[in-house]
């Protein structure tokens, strides 16, 4: 049982223009060929995720996960990883765990008094729920340099305005860069 505040993070990564996905729901553009200086190299962000406690996402950002799993293997690794859904989904690593029922209890029941470092990575609908629920306390935002022009929104009518404040702001050197802000409380 965790004894520190625990955080709930939602991180995704758009285009600049703000869309996670094509119309098509693919998300080839997020490989960059071009090769940007000055930056922060990715070993540091590789370092900085090491200390993720658990992942949270949707069921479709979960079969993405599986499918590219097939070619780059499980992409978080053993670490506990919970996926919301309603439907019947196959799970070939312990470290999954599905569940539907209501979000708060979810948060505040499963996740808060266990894990601190709290992880939400997609999708957008699930992304919408959390943040209207006042259910997450910061929001990180990779930004692939791209404008995809349409797709799936990364906020899309959330239909509440939320204050934010900017925590960091890191340049990549394959030119992403990362907005790191937190969410104010009411």
């Amino acid at each position: 049982m965790t004894t520190d505040a625990s955080k709930v993070t939602v991180h995704m990564v758009s285009s600049l223009d703000g869309f996670i996905a094509k119309k098509d729901g693919s998300v080839a553009w997020l490989e960059s060929s071009d090769t940007y200086e000055p930056g922060v190299t990715d070993e540091s962000a590789e370092e900085f995720i090491k200390t993720i406690d658990c992942f949270v996402m949707g069921s479709q950002t979960y079969e993405h996960a599986l499918d590219l799993s097939l070619e780059f293997g499980w992409p978080y690794g053993d670490v506990p990883t919970f996926v919301l859904t309603r439907r019947a989904l196959p799970a070939d690593r312990e470290s999954i765990e599905f569940y539907s029922g209501d979000l708060r209890r979810f948060v505040n029941e499963r996740l808060k008094p266990y894990y601190k470092n709290i992880w939400l990575v997609g999708g957008a609908i699930l992304v919408k729920e959390f943040i209207r629920l006042g259910l997450v306390d910061d929001i990180i935002q990779t930004i692939v340099p791209v404008i995809l022009g349409d797709g799936t929104p990364f906020f899309d009518r959330i239909g509440q305005e939320h204050a934010l404040h900017l925590k960091d702001v890191t340049a990549y050197k394959n030119g992403m860069v990362e907005l790191w802000y937190e969410v104010r409380k009411k």
